[in-house]
């Protein structure tokens, strides 16, 4: 049975970093992307940066490039997301999530495995 755990959403200010951790556990093998996604009140979730396991590529939505950075931590079997020079637009409910055997999809509907999701609110 896979589960995603994520943590580290708070409040901060415009400009401040943070950190969202999303810890895995039951995926088996390497075949499999991890990624987060966000989502507002009344918006569909949007695909923010993806992971693939096997050899850690990754990809980004055009919003997050340049200032997020995914990555993962094969002891632990984290996925981390960094988030610098976060703006009151990055605030959202932000989601870990798994899909396997698919390499880095963007598409919410192709990803098998959802966390419950971590509060990230940043003020102006």
């Amino acid at each position: 049975q896979v589960q995603l755990v994520e943590s580290g959403g708070r409040l901060v200010q415009a400009g401040d970093s943070l950190r969202l951790s999303c810890a895995a556990s039951g995926l088996i093998g390497s075949e499999y992307s991890m990624a987060w996604f966000r989502q507002t009140p009344g918006r569909e979730r949007a695909f923010v940066a993806a992971i693939w396991w096997m050899d850690a590529a990754t990809t980004y939505s055009d919003s997050a490039k340049g200032r997020f950075t995914i990555s993962r931590d094969n002891a632990k079997n984290t996925v981390l997301l960094q988030m610098n020079s976060l703006k009151p637009e990055d605030t959202a409910l932000y989601y870990c999530t798994a899909s396997l055997f698919r390499r880095l999809p963007t598409q919410a509907d192709l990803y098998n495995y959802w966390g419950q999701g971590t509060q990230v609110t940043v003020s102006s």
